[in-house]
């Protein structure tokens, strides 16, 4: 088994590193200060200049739309070579928008490219693919539990030419930005259909009457500004029949092949940011002193520093081999793999942000460090595209199959 990336990620690894040092991390503090102090005021929210500034430079070195393997839309790479980008990534907050490759966006573009017919990819895809326009994906519901899509409420409705919507959704990542021009929303078009061809998939302009944002909703009190997380309702939102992708029912269908690469992308990510903080950690413990010797020679620093190691290591390879198999044998043979990434990696990036909190004492949940937003991301990740129990209840699944009888 070989385990070296090729001359080609190399290459790009070095690129986007080199990016990431010489111009993310000293723009950083501008963009700060462009967001701004923390409110839930999204109709005032601007788009930093700083970030369009650094993606133009992104677009012009040729690092845009890395996690596309569609060469005829993005950078052609495979989950494999993307996955160690995506890593270095997730060592700052911002580099992914930096590089057009940031959540929900990266989601959509997928689904437009892979089920959107030419006049949907040219209307809604390629302003995402420069970098234009941003989006926003409808799926959970504040009524029901969104784990199960089954469970949906919101509907899909088809009246002649047209599709009409209603339903409230919430979470909905990137709503608050001022660049988000549209959405996909999921919803129930035929509720006597086979459980898994009930629902459809909507192409939603934000400007269409009847969506209305109610409000942004905070993580851990902050309201993660320029993009947020919204609860919008659709209050019979009418839309052309043509807005729907790939045809009325195949909504879960779109669904199942949006959420393998993602999860790749999010769990390289979840490694990166684990990086980060075992650097911080080591770095604090072996320059701050207590009871007259280094922090990471009292106690069980030691031990917490080397398993640290050992976990994000390990998390790294499992996540690899789910990449590998997601383009050798597709999705649906990957199923198991994709799904303890997604239990293990979050878990194992919150642990770290965790003790490396711990090791830099009141500093840690300041915002002298990136530790605490870090936590806040990472501990969302544990219920974003779908809880740790559901992916468990997954795996066990797949696992019980190679034992009961047919």
């Amino acid at each position: 088994m070989n385990f070296s990336h090729s001359a080609k990620t190399q290459g790009l690894m070095k690129q986007v590193r080199d990016f990431l040092e010489n111009e993310i991390l000293p723009a950083e503090p501008a963009w700060l200060e462009e967001v701004g102090n923390d409110d839930p005021n999204w109709q005032e929210w601007k788009a930093p200049a700083t970030m369009e500034a650094l993606k133009a430079k992104a677009r012009s070195a040729g690092l845009w739309n890395l996690f596309l393997p569609e060469s005829d839309f993005g950078a052609g790479l495979s989950n494999v070579e993307y996955a160690p980008l995506a890593e270095i990534m997730g060592t700052t907050l911002i580099a992914s928008e930096v590089f057009n490759c940031s959540a929900p966006d990266t989601g959509n573009m997928e689904v437009l490219v892979k089920y959107g017919n030419q006049a949907q990819q040219d209307r809604w895809l390629m302003p995402l693919l420069d970098g234009r326009t941003r989006s926003v994906f409808f799926m959970t519901e504040p009524g029901v539990a969104s784990s199960d899509a089954t469970n949906m409420e919101a509907t899909a409705t088809l009246k002649g030419d047209e599709i009409i919507l209603n339903g409230r959704k919430w979470w909905s990542t990137g709503v608050g930005h001022p660049n988000c021009e549209f959405g996909i929303f999921m919803g129930v078009t035929d509720p006597n259909a086979p459980r898994h061809a009930q629902h459809s998939m909507v192409i939603v302009p934000m400007n269409t009457p009847g969506v209305t944002i109610k409000r942004m909703l905070p993580v851990f009190n902050l309201y993660d500004k320029p993009s947020g997380h919204g609860e919008v309702w659709f209050e019979n939102v009418v839309l052309p029949r043509e807005n729907i992708i790939a045809g009325p029912g195949r909504g879960f269908e779109i669904a199942q092949g949006r959420l393998g690469p993602g999860r790749i992308h999010h769990c390289m990510r979840c490694i990166g940011a684990a990086e980060l903080a075992l650097r911080l950690m080591c770095e604090r413990s072996t320059q701050r002193v207590a009871f007259g010797k280094p922090l990471a020679l009292l106690g069980g620093n030691g031990d917490i520093i080397a398993n640290a190691r050992i976990n994000i290591d390990m998390a790294r390879l499992l996540t690899m081999k789910a990449a590998y198999l997601m383009d050798t044998v597709g999705v649906k043979g990957a199923m198991s793999e994709i799904s303890q990434i997604k239990v293990v990696a979050p878990q194992l990036s919150l642990d770290i942000i965790d003790q490396a909190i711990q090791m830099h004492g009141g500093a840690g949940v300041s915002n002298d460090f990136p530790l605490a937003s870090m936590y806040a991301q990472q501990r969302t990740l544990r219920l974003a595209d779908g809880p740790d129990e559901v992916h468990r209840r997954q795996i066990a699944k797949i696992e019980l199959k190679k034992y009961l009888k047919k």
